[in-house]
């Protein structure tokens, strides 16, 4: 089934005077979205629009309606136009939604939604139909829309200017938007894009028939929030949702959330309030000419503050009330004359301070009882001090000495001796191992040789000076010698190839009346084989085998 078309036709609605407003929703029982299971559910209060359980808005609490909203009923208004552009529940229902805009087919309707936030498609059973129901009663506040609903109208002269009121923004002001094509190309009123023609817009024919808006545009001036039911209202040439409008128009009290229409009311807090709902937010005692102190934007009477919000004190325990400064720490709070050491009693406003077992002290009694201590002088370590740590022991800066020369050693090197620190330049003077050829101090590379210390570089030969470190040598009268120099100075010398005998670690040579022989060398002058171990005879220089000997 296809909806019927408005092509060039307005949908704008003129009202008829008003019998009586259609309002579906019902407020008692619904549960707080902000509180949860804490509100047994929304319990309307004698004239605030706040429930009496939890004291949340109205617009905190879940929207539920007893029938279908039809958006003319709730206005209260009866269309002049042909009864078959409006949308019938059936029809709305069947395409799934709660509410769609009159005049447009299947595709158009598809077309429409498409352009919406997904979070704002009044389709039935998700957040969008939510968000629909509650922006109802946001926008169109029953009690702008009829006197039954008013609690405030005391007089008949206030009940005449609300229908006044009423009757011009029906009649000037408030109409129902449509959704049609455009004819041609042209822009959105809010965000100055293009619409190009045949494209889906808003139109509000109170503002014209030129104007439109992209349907995801067609939003209230001063919320920002789509415009419920395409109704909207014009004033100055900008479109407002009802509630905002109104509150241009006439001053809206925030207790009671109704339009004030008596000649006298109260301000406060840069709000306007019925003279008598200017009031304390818990116990409701009328606030004018009293103390009052906001909290989350509501005002509260001293002795409800204090019952409610007001800390207690550390020291005394006694609530900190509005007269009195509240010190505050890590979530504890004290009276102004109640901060003090707990040691000394010093008054610690504006003093540096530190908290330890559950109690503050001033910084002088905090490092005196509880400071670390200088392994030193025993003077506490008080803050912004530089400690110095070595083996578990712990110094002041000018405590940190050298025990030979006194001088504090700060971030310099130092050298540990028997539990002790010394400097590098006292430890280099009376206790570092000097080289025994250059008597200068050994601090790294050095050569021990017969208990004797040497730098790696004095280590040498005594004859030639070669370095003897990794080399293999041996000493003559107590001093090193590498073993060529020892060889060519100090070395028997071989009969046979007049060199000398030398060798590190064992080198077997042969002996016979103060003459030597290198073993390869022992040898027959006559046939040349190896005496070692033989028997052999002595021909003048010469030594002969037993067989070269008889011949």
């Amino acid at each position: 089934m296809e909806i019927p078309r408005m092509d060039s036709l307005s949908l704008d609605i003129n009202p008829e005077p008003t019998t009586g407003v259609v309002v579906e929703e019902v407020d008692d029982g619904q549960p707080c979205v902000a509180c949860g299971d804490r509100c047994p559910g929304f319990l309307t209060h004698e004239w605030r629009y706040t429930c009496q359980n939890c004291k949340c808005p109205r617009q905190l609490h879940d929207v539920y309606n007893e029938n279908f909203v039809n958006i003319c009923d709730r206005l209260g208004w009866k269309r002049q136009d042909d009864i078959t552009l409006q949308v019938s529940k059936e029809d709305t229902l069947k395409y799934g939604y709660t509410w769609i805009p009159a005049g447009l087919s299947q595709e158009k309707i598809d077309d429409y939604i498409d352009q919406l936030p997904n979070h704002k498609v009044p389709k039935i059973g998700t957040q969008g139909e939510k968000y629909r129901d509650m922006q109802v009663i946001v926008q169109l506040p029953k009690q702008d829309l009829s006197e039954d609903f008013c609690k405030t109208l005391e007089n008949d002269w206030e009940k005449k200017e609300f229908r006044i009121f009423r009757d011009l923004r029906d009649q000037v002001a408030m109409g129902i938007g449509c959704i049609k094509e455009t004819t041609s190309m042209t822009t959105c009123a809010n965000c100055k894009g293009e619409i190009d023609e045949g494209e889906l817009a808003a139109f509000a024919p109170k503002m014209g028939t030129e104007t439109c808006w992209h349907p995801a545009c067609f939003v209230c001036d001063v919320c920002e929030e789509l415009l419920v039911d395409l109704v909207y209202c014009v004033h100055n040439q900008q479109i407002y949702c009802e509630r905002h409008y109104a509150e241009m128009i006439r001053p809206r009290c925030p207790g009671c959330d109704e339009l004030i229409f008596s000649g006298e009311y109260t301000t406060a807090m840069d709000q306007n309030y019925h003279k008598d709902h200017l009031a304390c937010h818990n116990c409701e005692k009328k606030l004018i000419a009293c103390r009052y102190i906001l909290k989350d934007e509501h005002p509260h009477c001293i002795p409800c503050y204090q019952q409610l919000f007001a800390s207690n004190c550390e020291e005394c325990t006694k609530p900190i009330g509005p007269d009195f400064k509240d010190l505050s720490y890590k979530e504890r709070h004290w009276h102004e004359f109640c901060f003090k050491c707990s040691e000394c009693q010093k008054s610690l406003v504006d003093q540096p301070f530190a908290p330890k077992n559950e109690k503050i002290f001033c910084s002088d009694c905090h490092d005196n009882i509880f400071a670390a201590r200088c392994d030193g002088c025993n003077d506490p370590f008080r803050g912004g001090m530089k400690k110095f740590e070595y083996k578990g022991k712990q110094w002041h800066e000018q405590c940190f000495t050298c025990t030979v020369c006194n001088q504090a050693i700060s971030n310099k090197s130092f050298i540990p001796r028997d539990e002790k620190v010394i400097c590098v330049p006292c430890y280099e003077e009376n206790f570092a191992q000097r080289c025994t050829k250059c008597s200068n101090v050994i601090n790294k590379g050095g050569v021990t040789y017969k208990n004797t210390p040497f730098h790696k570089d004095c280590f040498t030969c005594t004859n030639c000076s070669k370095l003897l470190s990794g080399e293999k040598f041996t000493s003559k009268d107590e001093k090193p010698y590498c073993a060529d120099c020892y060889g060519e100075l100090f070395a028997k010398r071989c009969c046979q190839c007049t060199k000398p005998i030398t060798g590190i670690g064992g080198t077997k040579f042969i002996s016979f009346e103060e003459r030597h022989w290198h073993s390869e060398c022992f040898n027959c002058a006559k046939c040349n084989g190896s005496m070692v171990g033989r028997g052999f005879l002595m021909n003048g220089d010469s030594i002969l085998c037993p067989e070269c000997g008889r011949s």
